[in-house]
Protein backbone atom coordinates (compact mmCIF):
# COMPACT_ATOMS: atom_id res chain seq x y z
CA UNK A 1 0.00 0.00 0.00
CA UNK A 2 1.48 3.81 -1.31
CA UNK A 3 -1.02 5.39 1.04
CA UNK A 4 -3.62 7.99 -0.19
CA UNK A 5 -3.79 10.79 -2.36
CA UNK A 6 -5.78 14.03 -3.00
CA UNK A 7 -6.52 14.98 -6.42
CA UNK A 8 -7.23 18.61 -5.34
CA UNK A 9 -10.02 20.20 -5.03
CA UNK A 10 -12.02 19.88 -0.88
CA UNK A 11 -14.63 21.99 0.06
CA UNK A 12 -13.61 24.02 2.40
CA UNK A 13 -13.53 27.82 2.92
CA UNK A 14 -9.45 28.78 3.15
CA UNK A 15 -6.13 27.12 2.59
CA UNK A 16 -5.63 27.36 6.20
CA UNK A 17 -8.79 25.38 6.67
CA UNK A 18 -7.73 22.93 3.93
CA UNK A 19 -4.51 22.22 5.14
CA UNK A 20 -5.66 21.76 9.13
CA UNK A 21 -8.16 19.38 8.66
CA UNK A 22 -6.69 17.43 5.79
CA UNK A 23 -3.54 16.87 8.17
CA UNK A 24 -5.50 16.00 11.34
CA UNK A 25 -7.66 13.36 9.56
CA UNK A 26 -4.96 11.98 6.81
CA UNK A 27 -1.56 13.50 7.04
CA UNK A 28 0.30 10.41 8.02
CA UNK A 29 -1.19 8.79 4.73
CA UNK A 30 -0.37 11.77 2.66
CA UNK A 31 3.21 11.95 0.66
CA UNK A 32 1.05 15.71 -0.80
CA UNK A 33 -1.86 18.33 0.20
CA UNK A 34 -3.04 20.61 -1.73
CA UNK A 35 -4.68 23.66 -0.60
CA UNK A 36 -8.42 22.55 -1.30
CA UNK A 37 -8.96 25.07 -4.71
CA UNK A 38 -10.27 27.54 -2.63
CA UNK A 39 -11.45 30.92 -3.98
CA UNK A 40 -12.77 31.46 -7.03
CA UNK A 41 -11.05 27.77 -8.18
CA UNK A 42 -14.02 26.21 -6.64
CA UNK A 43 -15.01 24.81 -10.05
CA UNK A 44 -12.35 23.84 -11.98
CA UNK A 45 -10.95 26.02 -14.88
CA UNK A 46 -14.69 27.73 -15.28
CA UNK A 47 -12.59 30.54 -13.11
CA UNK A 48 -10.37 31.42 -16.66
CA UNK A 49 -13.12 32.47 -18.47
CA UNK A 50 -12.14 35.92 -17.32
CA UNK A 51 -8.81 35.46 -18.71
CA UNK A 52 -9.68 34.76 -21.88
CA UNK A 53 -12.29 37.96 -21.81
CA UNK A 54 -9.42 40.18 -20.84
CA UNK A 55 -7.41 38.99 -23.82
CA UNK A 56 -7.17 41.46 -26.62
CA UNK A 57 -8.32 39.42 -30.02
CA UNK A 58 -11.01 37.79 -28.44
CA UNK A 59 -14.75 38.10 -27.78
CA UNK A 60 -17.49 35.91 -26.47
CA UNK A 61 -20.21 35.00 -28.62
CA UNK A 62 -22.83 37.58 -28.85
CA UNK A 63 -25.26 35.25 -27.28
CA UNK A 64 -26.88 35.78 -23.74
CA UNK A 65 -24.90 34.61 -20.70
CA UNK A 66 -24.47 31.22 -19.94
CA UNK A 67 -24.14 30.97 -16.18
CA UNK A 68 -22.63 27.97 -14.63
CA UNK A 69 -21.98 27.90 -11.16
CA UNK A 70 -21.92 31.64 -11.37
CA UNK A 71 -19.30 31.88 -14.07
CA UNK A 72 -20.25 32.89 -17.88
CA UNK A 73 -19.20 30.05 -20.01
CA UNK A 74 -20.14 31.42 -23.61
CA UNK A 75 -17.43 30.78 -25.73
CA UNK A 76 -15.03 33.21 -27.05
CA UNK A 77 -14.43 33.70 -31.30
CA UNK A 78 -11.07 35.86 -32.62
CA UNK A 79 -12.66 39.46 -33.50
CA UNK A 80 -9.84 40.32 -35.98
CA UNK A 81 -8.43 42.66 -33.32
CA UNK A 82 -5.46 40.67 -32.97
CA UNK A 83 -3.24 38.40 -35.28
CA UNK A 84 -3.98 35.22 -33.55
CA UNK A 85 -0.39 34.70 -33.52
CA UNK A 86 0.05 37.98 -31.52
CA UNK A 87 -2.69 36.68 -28.92
CA UNK A 88 -1.56 37.30 -25.57
CA UNK A 89 -2.68 36.09 -21.93
CA UNK A 90 -2.12 37.88 -18.56
CA UNK A 91 -1.50 35.91 -15.80
CA UNK A 92 -3.76 33.15 -14.69
CA UNK A 93 -4.42 33.26 -11.53
CA UNK A 94 -2.52 29.79 -10.44
CA UNK A 95 0.83 31.03 -9.22
CA UNK A 96 -0.90 33.85 -7.34
CA UNK A 97 -2.83 31.25 -5.56
CA UNK A 98 0.43 29.13 -5.23
CA UNK A 99 1.82 31.86 -3.70
CA UNK A 100 -0.69 32.87 -0.90
CA UNK A 101 -1.44 29.53 -0.10
CA UNK A 102 2.38 28.40 0.42
CA UNK A 103 2.62 31.23 3.16
CA UNK A 104 0.12 29.56 5.18
CA UNK A 105 1.86 25.92 3.91
CA UNK A 106 5.09 26.73 5.85
CA UNK A 107 3.36 28.66 8.53
CA UNK A 108 1.19 25.25 9.61
CA UNK A 109 4.26 23.20 9.15
CA UNK A 110 6.29 25.04 11.32
CA UNK A 111 3.46 25.10 13.82
CA UNK A 112 3.70 21.13 13.57
CA UNK A 113 -0.19 21.19 12.24
CA UNK A 114 1.40 19.62 8.84
CA UNK A 115 4.05 16.35 8.91
CA UNK A 116 7.59 17.88 8.20
CA UNK A 117 7.89 15.73 5.30
CA UNK A 118 4.90 16.89 3.27
CA UNK A 119 5.45 18.42 -0.12
CA UNK A 120 2.88 21.51 -1.18
CA UNK A 121 0.54 20.34 -4.06
CA UNK A 122 -0.56 22.49 -6.53
CA UNK A 123 -2.68 21.34 -9.12
CA UNK A 124 -3.10 22.88 -12.94
CA UNK A 125 -5.31 22.07 -15.96
CA UNK A 126 -3.26 21.02 -19.28
CA UNK A 127 -3.67 23.90 -21.43
CA UNK A 128 -6.03 21.81 -23.40
CA UNK A 129 -8.90 22.15 -20.82
CA UNK A 130 -9.60 26.11 -21.44
CA UNK A 131 -9.09 26.15 -24.87
CA UNK A 132 -11.50 23.53 -25.62
CA UNK A 133 -14.01 24.77 -22.82
CA UNK A 134 -13.93 28.35 -23.69
CA UNK A 135 -12.73 28.73 -27.20
CA UNK A 136 -15.45 27.86 -30.35
CA UNK A 137 -13.84 24.73 -32.15
CA UNK A 138 -12.86 26.78 -35.00
CA UNK A 139 -10.36 28.98 -33.60
CA UNK A 140 -8.89 26.68 -30.84
CA UNK A 141 -5.76 25.71 -33.05
CA UNK A 142 -5.13 29.28 -33.27
CA UNK A 143 -5.34 30.34 -29.28
CA UNK A 144 -3.92 26.80 -27.60
CA UNK A 145 0.01 28.23 -28.47
CA UNK A 146 -0.90 31.42 -26.49
CA UNK A 147 -2.98 29.57 -23.81
CA UNK A 148 0.00 27.17 -23.29
CA UNK A 149 3.01 29.93 -22.97
CA UNK A 150 1.01 31.41 -20.49
CA UNK A 151 0.23 28.20 -18.38
CA UNK A 152 4.24 27.95 -19.08
CA UNK A 153 4.80 31.51 -17.49
CA UNK A 154 2.81 30.42 -14.43
CA UNK A 155 4.72 27.15 -13.53
CA UNK A 156 7.71 29.66 -13.57
CA UNK A 157 6.40 31.30 -11.64
CA UNK A 158 4.89 29.04 -8.92
CA UNK A 159 8.87 27.46 -9.25
CA UNK A 160 10.24 30.97 -8.31
CA UNK A 161 8.08 31.19 -4.87
CA UNK A 162 8.15 27.29 -3.98
CA UNK A 163 11.32 25.89 -3.44
CA UNK A 164 11.83 22.74 -5.27
CA UNK A 165 11.75 20.32 -2.23
CA UNK A 166 8.86 21.49 -0.66
CA UNK A 167 6.49 21.13 -4.13
CA UNK A 168 5.03 18.69 -6.25
CA UNK A 169 3.29 20.31 -9.32
CA UNK A 170 -0.20 17.64 -10.62
CA UNK A 171 -1.36 18.13 -14.27
CA UNK A 172 -4.92 17.16 -14.80
CA UNK A 173 -6.06 15.53 -17.79
CA UNK A 174 -9.38 15.45 -18.33
CA UNK A 175 -10.75 16.82 -21.20
CA UNK A 176 -8.23 15.01 -23.12
CA UNK A 177 -10.54 11.97 -22.10
CA UNK A 178 -13.45 13.48 -23.17
CA UNK A 179 -11.75 13.81 -26.98
CA UNK A 180 -10.59 10.57 -26.88
CA UNK A 181 -13.73 9.31 -26.21
CA UNK A 182 -16.25 11.41 -28.20
CA UNK A 183 -18.27 12.21 -25.33
CA UNK A 184 -20.58 14.43 -25.54
CA UNK A 185 -19.84 17.62 -23.62
CA UNK A 186 -23.47 19.63 -24.39
CA UNK A 187 -22.81 20.57 -28.40
CA UNK A 188 -22.63 16.80 -29.83
CA UNK A 189 -19.18 14.59 -29.61
CA UNK A 190 -16.33 16.29 -28.84
CA UNK A 191 -13.56 16.71 -31.58
CA UNK A 192 -9.60 17.42 -31.37
CA UNK A 193 -8.27 20.07 -34.27
CA UNK A 194 -5.67 18.10 -34.35
CA UNK A 195 -6.41 14.52 -35.48
CA UNK A 196 -9.67 12.73 -35.92
CA UNK A 197 -9.01 8.66 -35.49
CA UNK A 198 -9.07 8.19 -31.50
CA UNK A 199 -5.60 6.92 -31.49
CA UNK A 200 -4.21 10.07 -33.42
CA UNK A 201 -6.15 12.06 -31.08
CA UNK A 202 -4.71 10.09 -27.61
CA UNK A 203 -1.63 11.01 -28.86
CA UNK A 204 -2.02 14.80 -29.54
CA UNK A 205 -3.25 14.97 -26.63
CA UNK A 206 -0.70 13.01 -24.81
CA UNK A 207 2.17 15.09 -26.71
CA UNK A 208 0.65 18.46 -25.46
CA UNK A 209 0.43 17.65 -22.13
CA UNK A 210 4.14 16.13 -22.26
CA UNK A 211 5.12 19.34 -23.40
CA UNK A 212 4.03 21.04 -20.59
CA UNK A 213 5.06 18.14 -18.12
CA UNK A 214 8.42 18.76 -19.37
CA UNK A 215 8.83 22.10 -18.09
CA UNK A 216 8.71 21.44 -14.51
CA UNK A 217 12.12 21.81 -13.46
CA UNK A 218 14.27 18.42 -11.70
CA UNK A 219 13.91 18.45 -8.00
CA UNK A 220 9.47 19.41 -8.36
CA UNK A 221 7.51 16.32 -7.76
CA UNK A 222 5.14 15.87 -11.38
CA UNK A 223 2.07 13.83 -11.27
CA UNK A 224 -0.71 12.92 -13.36
CA UNK A 225 -4.95 13.04 -12.52
CA UNK A 226 -6.39 10.98 -15.74
CA UNK A 227 -9.94 11.87 -15.01
CA UNK A 228 -13.51 11.13 -17.07
CA UNK A 229 -14.82 14.48 -15.51
CA UNK A 230 -16.80 15.47 -12.35
CA UNK A 231 -20.02 17.16 -13.22
CA UNK A 232 -22.68 16.88 -10.36
CA UNK A 233 -20.14 13.89 -9.34
CA UNK A 234 -20.54 11.74 -12.43
CA UNK A 235 -18.46 10.93 -15.43
CA UNK A 236 -18.74 12.94 -18.75
CA UNK A 237 -19.00 8.95 -20.38
CA UNK A 238 -18.25 5.62 -18.05
CA UNK A 239 -15.12 4.12 -19.03
CA UNK A 240 -15.62 0.35 -20.52
CA UNK A 241 -12.64 -0.78 -18.43
CA UNK A 242 -8.93 1.27 -18.16
CA UNK A 243 -7.29 0.82 -21.29
CA UNK A 244 -7.50 4.24 -22.53
CA UNK A 245 -6.52 5.51 -19.00
CA UNK A 246 -3.48 3.09 -19.21
CA UNK A 247 -2.23 4.12 -22.74
CA UNK A 248 -2.72 7.48 -21.79
CA UNK A 249 -0.71 6.76 -18.58
CA UNK A 250 1.96 4.84 -20.77
CA UNK A 251 2.41 7.55 -23.46
CA UNK A 252 3.08 10.16 -21.04
CA UNK A 253 5.70 7.74 -19.04
CA UNK A 254 7.81 7.47 -22.65
CA UNK A 255 7.50 11.23 -23.58
CA UNK A 256 7.62 12.98 -20.83
CA UNK A 257 11.31 13.54 -20.77
CA UNK A 258 11.96 13.53 -16.72
CA UNK A 259 10.54 11.64 -13.63
CA UNK A 260 7.26 11.14 -13.12
CA UNK A 261 6.17 10.95 -9.39
CA UNK A 262 2.53 9.61 -9.78
CA UNK A 263 -0.53 8.67 -11.63
CA UNK A 264 -4.04 8.81 -10.20
CA UNK A 265 -6.75 6.92 -12.39
CA UNK A 266 -10.79 6.60 -11.47
CA UNK A 267 -12.32 3.77 -10.47
CA UNK A 268 -16.45 4.26 -11.01
CA UNK A 269 -18.26 2.96 -8.11
CA UNK A 270 -19.98 -0.02 -9.54
CA UNK A 271 -16.88 -1.35 -10.74
CA UNK A 272 -15.48 -4.15 -8.56
CA UNK A 273 -14.77 -6.34 -10.97
CA UNK A 274 -11.68 -7.65 -12.04
CA UNK A 275 -12.39 -6.75 -16.17
CA UNK A 276 -12.51 -3.67 -15.54
CA UNK A 277 -8.97 -3.29 -14.13
CA UNK A 278 -7.43 -6.25 -16.59
CA UNK A 279 -5.79 -3.52 -18.89
CA UNK A 280 -3.69 -1.84 -15.63
CA UNK A 281 -1.47 -5.39 -15.89
CA UNK A 282 -0.55 -3.70 -19.20
CA UNK A 283 1.25 -0.72 -17.48
CA UNK A 284 4.79 0.52 -18.83
CA UNK A 285 5.02 3.26 -16.06
CA UNK A 286 8.52 3.14 -13.60
CA UNK A 287 7.97 0.80 -11.30
CA UNK A 288 8.98 3.72 -8.59
CA UNK A 289 6.24 5.76 -9.97
CA UNK A 290 3.39 5.79 -7.20
CA UNK A 291 0.16 4.34 -8.70
CA UNK A 292 -2.74 5.51 -6.97
CA UNK A 293 -6.56 4.55 -7.74
CA UNK A 294 -9.83 6.45 -7.51
CA UNK A 295 -11.40 3.81 -5.27
CA UNK A 296 -13.08 5.50 -2.79
CA UNK A 297 -16.79 6.36 -2.96
CA UNK A 298 -18.58 8.42 0.00
CA UNK A 299 -21.49 6.00 -1.05
CA UNK A 300 -19.63 2.97 -0.03
CA UNK A 301 -16.86 3.91 2.53
CA UNK A 302 -14.04 1.65 3.00
CA UNK A 303 -16.05 -1.53 2.12
CA UNK A 304 -16.27 0.03 -1.17
CA UNK A 305 -13.15 0.96 -1.09
CA UNK A 306 -11.82 -2.41 -0.19
CA UNK A 307 -13.96 -4.75 -3.21
CA UNK A 308 -12.68 -2.30 -5.75
CA UNK A 309 -9.24 -2.27 -4.39
CA UNK A 310 -8.83 -6.26 -4.45
CA UNK A 311 -9.85 -6.33 -7.81
CA UNK A 312 -7.00 -4.12 -8.78
CA UNK A 313 -4.50 -6.31 -7.12
CA UNK A 314 -5.75 -9.61 -8.95
CA UNK A 315 -3.89 -8.10 -11.84
CA UNK A 316 -1.40 -5.08 -10.38
CA UNK A 317 2.22 -6.64 -9.16
CA UNK A 318 3.32 -3.55 -7.58
CA UNK A 319 1.97 -1.31 -4.24
CA UNK A 320 -1.15 0.90 -5.02
CA UNK A 321 -2.49 3.54 -3.06
CA UNK A 322 -6.15 5.04 -2.77
CA UNK A 323 -8.11 8.24 -3.42
CA UNK A 324 -11.53 9.31 -4.45
CA UNK A 325 -11.96 9.42 -8.38
CA UNK A 326 -11.96 13.23 -9.03
CA UNK A 327 -11.56 16.54 -5.88
CA UNK A 328 -14.74 16.31 -3.50
CA UNK A 329 -14.79 20.11 -3.35
CA UNK A 330 -17.98 20.77 -5.16
CA UNK A 331 -19.28 18.01 -2.62
CA UNK A 332 -21.09 19.30 0.79
CA UNK A 333 -18.41 20.32 3.17
CA UNK A 334 -19.56 18.00 6.09
CA UNK A 335 -18.88 15.20 3.84
CA UNK A 336 -14.86 16.29 4.13
CA UNK A 337 -13.65 14.95 6.99
CA UNK A 338 -15.44 11.55 6.86
CA UNK A 339 -13.96 11.30 3.45
CA UNK A 340 -10.69 11.74 4.42
CA UNK A 341 -11.26 9.38 7.03
CA UNK A 342 -11.94 6.75 4.82
CA UNK A 343 -8.66 7.47 3.24
CA UNK A 344 -6.66 6.65 6.65
CA UNK A 345 -8.95 3.98 7.42
CA UNK A 346 -8.32 2.31 3.81
CA UNK A 347 -4.65 2.78 4.20
CA UNK A 348 -4.37 1.42 7.57
CA UNK A 349 -5.96 -1.82 7.04
CA UNK A 350 -5.10 -2.95 3.30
Amino acid sequence: MRGAHLVGSVNLPTAEDTFRTVAAHAGTHLKRIPDGEVGERFHWILFQGERFDAVPGLARLPIEPVVVAGFDVRPLVLDGAVPADELVFGELGYAAAATASYTDFVRLRAEGAIPAATRFQVCLPTPLAPVVAFVVPDAREAVYPAYEAAMLREIEAIVAAVPAGDLAIQLDLASEFALIEGANLGAGPAQAWFAIDSDEVLAGCVARAARVASAVPAGVELGFHLCYGDVAEKHFVEPSDTRRLVEVANGLAATVSREIAWFHLPVPIERDDVEYVAPLADLTIDPATELYLGVVHHEDGVEGAQRRLAAATQVLGREVGVGTECGFGRGPSERTGPLLDVHTAVARAW
